[in-house]
């Protein structure tokens, strides 16, 4: 009997790593779909914003003649931003650094159109428009509140991830960090609106 006492206690041993194992991958897996799932959530958020785009600058079209350069440059820069995929479950911080610069290309264009058209009173009297830039203000809201979910998510995989034992065994069960949204660059100053009515006309 002795002679299987080390067989016998290494045996246990790798049932009680094995055991461990797959008890550690079910709880990361359950963290990691939820900041994937939540992921989902930032995309289709963004997507909502793409969408409203084509119809503000439609319904802007009639009253911009002069500023076309502004409607190519929210166009262009929504082309941009919706080209820019990401697959939910390998998010790198090189990848989410380009997603989030092409989605500000976008917030720059908007906000110097809605800038622009600070001085159409006919067009920001168009309860179409009116209605367009209202959702809008609500999806952007509705993005900041995804982003910050998104984070809180990666959060708490992130943090298991780095806790002992589990950092010995992460790896190997093929699981890994998710990087965080930042603050857009010069978030935290109040932006500066500047009007140059000759700018935009030819």
């Amino acid at each position: 009997m002795k002679k299987w006492l080390p067989i016998i206690i290494i045996l246990g041993l790798i049932l009680l790593i094995g055991a461990y194992m797959a008890s550690l991958n079910n709880k990361l897996v359950v963290l990691d779909q939820n900041a994937t799932a939540q992921w989902a959530n930032v995309e289709s958020s963004y997507q909502r914003r793409a969408d409203l785009i084509p119809n503000i600058v439609s319904t802007a079209k009639g009253y911009a003649e002069f500023e076309q350069s502004t409607l190519i440059a929210v166009t262009e820069a929504r082309s941009k931003a919706t080209s820019v995929t990401i697959d939910p479950t390998n998010i790198t911080p090189e990848q989410l650094t380009q997603y989030q610069e092409a989605q500000a290309g976008v917030t720059s264009a908007l906000s110097r159109l809605l800038a622009v058209f600070e001085r159409y009173p006919d067009l920001k009297a168009n309860e179409n428009f009116k209605e367009l830039i209202n959702e809008l203000e609500r999806t952007e809201n509705r993005i900041n509140v995804e982003r910050n979910r998104f984070n809180g998510s990666a959060k708490e995989l992130n943090t298991k991830l780095n806790q002992f034992p589990t950092k010995m065994f992460a790896g190997m069960l093929g699981f890994h960090e998710k990087p965080y949204f930042k603050a857009d660059a010069g978030s935290e100053n109040a932006p500066k609106v500047e009007f140059d009515f000759g700018k935009d006309k030819k």
